[in-house]
């Protein structure tokens, strides 16, 4: 981008450095521009880690910047001796992210983070270079702090038109490299990049040819840092891979999440180097325990127990617990500690089984120290049903002992906290919760049946009620939409938080019903609260991600979309929800295509074991349909309604299927069906992008007027 020169300002007697453009490249407007860019954007900084510019002017033609004089190497240089240590890694790291910061605050994107932009000074201190490349974001987005930042840059439409890729090959994100939209996000790949490189020596993505690293970056995962340097710490390999991955919505959110996450880790190994245990990063991977009761019917208590251990766990500060997201993909396979260690990143994981056996039983559990692989904690519990909770609560304890962490005892009393009183209850919600999950009318109404048993066992069981709301709240959206099931769901979201004004699930709850009564600001007020109190919630951010595609918010659904799918990505529901946002936003069709593939991946990994889910089928349906595979997309339509053929969800997503492949009179008569079958919202008719090929239809005319007509009446 240029040549510096050692210079003295004799005016403030000052060493500085010159900064030219090359020769020849001043009568060069593209060039020109993204050096008064670099200009403007570092002008609009004053940090520590960013290299100050101190003015920009003209000499005989030739326009110079003035910067900062520093005497050290590039990062770049420094890695031409092999990886750095731990500890210099983290040092470095938290010092470019607080640029970044810094950066990101005034809504400037550097969008070339690579290790020749990254200067350390002989005093050890890093500084960021070359903002040639930034991007000024846009101002309605940051606010009027930044208006006159961004009113000061002039862009050439040559430097930001979509489909052009800038920044440096192998140190640019996939968005980058597709020549999409980018954002603070991009610096966050961009820098997960040159950390793998501090971390391991050697290029993350690379290769012959720009085509080969555009390859890699888009779909090719680097070679884990384990393999290359098992000396760097297992948490710091997830935080890195936590940076690098592909799908914006599955990394940092921002810099300074980035940097949070850092700071833990060196607090961590400041304080603990003298103790075996101490010294390791704190993280527990929770396995699905096996199920050695060998029923079907007791994969529901199953799984309900391991998943409320995780929550348990998830409750001690000093412990990083991997979500059930995580670890789902590992359920019913046989896999080794070590394994999941290297494969997660997971210091330790806690493994297991349960045996039931009428109002007995047994457990068994043992917590595995992933890079030795032996057990640092084991356990054999023998019970009754009744001692369940007793035995999460010791769990979590133990553990926390073994891994010589002090309890507050703010953390004692959420993990004594239990749901209910009587495991029967426990049982019957357990069971509630697997057949919600089945998303059909006929696993709607049992699943409302058994959390309406276990409320009947419990009356004061707050979770019963918020599940039992949410069954209400389905059948009316899709089944049954009725007085009665509005008021069933007020009234049972309104006693969960009578009950547990604090419990994240009934916020959810209450939401869900109020965003259908079209109560709209109450219905945010009580999805985020449901957030704040608990930020790993998916319902959270997947009920009120609905309640904004449903009534036309589509900008604020696509946000949802994507931190519902970092909370758990293995649920299909959201990126086939998301895929459908975007196209509705009318977003770029690379954009679009990429989310419909991230879409049908999830579906197919989660078909794969569960081939008769009508939902899964149906979403990937459509999906497979707007990436061209129709005949594929209408066989996977067919199997879900020969699985419920009268069901109007699946009706309906038929309508929105035919409607994309141009079958007009299918489309009207599916549409026709679910309307028929109990499915009514007018809002989500009116706003489906997918029904846009038949709104001008009399047929669908009618079908409106019909719905509100029915609507009124109602």
């Amino acid at each position: 981008m240029g040549v510096v020169y050692k210079a003295e300002d004799t005016r403030l007697l000052r060493t500085v450095a010159l900064k030219f453009l090359p020769e020849g490249a001043a009568s060069d407007t593209v060039s020109l521009e993204r050096f008064r860019r670099e200009a403007q954007a570092a002008a609009a900084l004053n940090h520590p880690n960013i290299c100050t510019i101190y003015e920009i002017a003209e000499q005989d033609g030739q326009p110079f910047l003035v910067m900062e004089l520093m005497e050290g190497q590039t990062l770049k240089h420094l890695l031409e001796s092999g990886p750095l240590k731990t500890d210099r890694i983290l040092e470095i790291a938290i010092q470019i992210i607080d640029a970044l910061v810094a950066a990101h605050a005034k809504g400037i994107t550097h969008r070339d983070i690579k290790p020749a932009n990254i200067f350390i000074t002989k005093s050890g201190q890093a500084k960021v270079l070359d903002f040639g490349l930034a991007k000024l974001a846009q101002r309605e987005r940051w606010g009027a702090e930044t208006v006159g930042v961004t009113a000061q840059l002039t862009v050439d439409p040559l430097l930001t038109s979509p489909g052009t890729s800038l920044g440096t090959v192998a140190y640019m994100s996939p968005e980058q490299a597709r020549g999409e939209g980018v954002d603070q996000r991009t610096d966050i790949f961009s820098l997960g990049v040159v950390l793998y490189e501090m971390a391991t020596g050697r290029q993350a993505f690379s290769g012959n040819t720009p085509a080969t690293i555009f390859d890699a970056i888009l779909n090719r995962n680097p070679a884990p840092i384990a393999r290359v340097n098992p000396a760097i710490p297992h948490r710091l390999q997830t935080i890195i891979n936590g940076a690098l991955a592909k799908e914006r919505s599955s990394r940092y959110d921002t810099a300074a999440s980035l940097k949070e996450d850092l700071q833990d880790l060196k607090r961590e190994l400041d304080s603990g180097r003298a103790s075996s245990v101490t010294s390791r990063e704190k993280s527990v991977a929770v396995l699905y325990f096996e199920n050695l009761s060998h029923g079907q019917e007791d994969e529901y208590f199953r799984d309900g127990m391991t998943e409320d251990i995780i929550t348990e766990l998830s409750n001690i500060r000093g412990l990083r617990v991997f979500p059930r997201s995580t670890v789902s993909a590992y359920r019913n396979k046989t896999v080794s500690a070590k394994q999941v260690g290297e494969e997660l990143g997971a210091a330790y994981v806690l493994e297991g089984s349960l045996r039931r056996a009428g109002a007995r039983l047994r457990i068994t559990a043992q917590l595995v120290e992933t890079s030795t692989d032996h057990a640092v904690w084991a356990r054999r519990f023998d019970r009754t049903l009744e001692d369940v909770f007793a035995i999460q609560d010791e769990m979590a304890k133990n553990i926390a002992e073994a891994l010589q962490i002090m309890l507050s005892e703010e953390e004692k009393q959420a993990i004594e906290k239990v749901p209910t009183a009587n495991v029967e209850a426990y049982d019957y919600y357990l069971r509630g919760r697997q057949y919600f999950h089945q998303f059909r009318r006929k696993g709607i109404e049992y699943g409302r049946n058994m959390f309406a048993r276990a409320i009947e066992i419990d009356p004061q069981y707050a979770l019963a009620y918020a599940g039992l709301a949410d069954c209400y709240s389905f059948l009316q959206f899709y089944w049954q939409p009725t007085q009665e099931n509005l008021k069933n769901a007020d009234e049972a979201s309104h006693k969960a938080l009578e009950l547990d004004p604090d419990l994240a699930e009934a916020h959810a709850a209450r939401g869900h019903y109020l965003s259908l009564v079209r109560r709209h600001e109450e219905a945010r007020k009580e999805f985020e609260a449901a957030i704040r109190l608990n930020p790993q919630l998916f319902e959270g951010y997947y009920f009120y991600a609905r309640s904004c595609l449903i009534h036309g918010r589509l900008k604020e659904a696509v946000q949802l979309f994507e931190q519902a799918c970092k909370v758990r990505p293995d649920d299909y529901q959201s990126p086939s929800l998301l895929a459908n946002t975007l196209e509705g936003m009318g977003s770029s069709p690379a954009t679009v295509e990429t989310a419909h593939r991230r879409a049908v991946e999830v579906i197919e990994k989660h078909l794969d074991m569960h081939p008769d889910d009508v939902r899964a089928l149906y979403l990937g349906a459509q999906n497979l349909c707007r990436l061209g595979q129709q005949e594929r997309g209408l066989e996977w339509a067919q199997r879900a309604l020969a699985i419920d053929p009268d069901d109007s969800a699946v009706c309906y997503n038929l309508a929105c299927i035919f409607a994309i492949l141009g079958r007009t009179d299918q489309a009207l008569g599916s549409l026709e069906k679910a309307i028929s079958c109990g499915f009514g919202d007018p809002d989500i008719i009116r706003n489906d992008p997918y029904l846009n090929p038949i709104r001008s239809h009399p047929r669908f005319a009618d079908l409106n007027k019909k719905m509100a007509e029915a609507a009124r009446s109602a």
